[in-house]
């Protein structure tokens, strides 16, 4: 899997490639979400803020996949499959500032509503494929 995902770091690290991050449902459905992202130290680590159908659905241990595209060049992907190794709140609202830097060019998370608690979730990937 290490040679996939290194073929695929661009996406990983580099470009503001959206990830779609597939999860399940209480009742086994499928729901995705196109969402920010960052990999670091082998985990994508994605945000999100409590009480969102997706912060309902990732627990620690929680099956997830992503689908990453190329922005550049749509019919270029990596897809992960792996699961939720850690669900954490602290360094949640550093995380979507680091994020919104990323992806809006701007030092705060410009989203943020009162009252919000921010939760940042790291994926371990178990399994990946791609395509040029």
């Amino acid at each position: 899997m290490a040679a996939i995902l290194e073929k695929y770091l661009d996406l990983l690290q580099q470009k503001k490639a959206f990830a779609n991050l597939a999860t399940l449902m209480r009742n086994g459905t499928p729901q995705v979400t196109p969402v920010w992202f960052d990999y670091t130290s082998g985990v994508v680590r994605v945000n999100t803020a409590k009480g969102r159908v997706k912060a309902r659905n990732l627990k620690a241990g929680s099956p997830v996949a992503l689908a990453i595209m190329d922005p550049d060049q749509p019919y270029r992907y990596v897809q992960i499959r792996g699961r939720v190794r850690r669900v954490l709140e602290e360094g949640a609202d550093a995380h979507i500032d680091s994020l919104a830097k990323k992806y809006l060019g701007k030092d705060k998370y410009p989203f943020r509503q009162p009252g919000e608690v921010r939760v940042m979730y790291e994926i371990e990937p178990l399994s990946s494929s791609g395509m040029d």
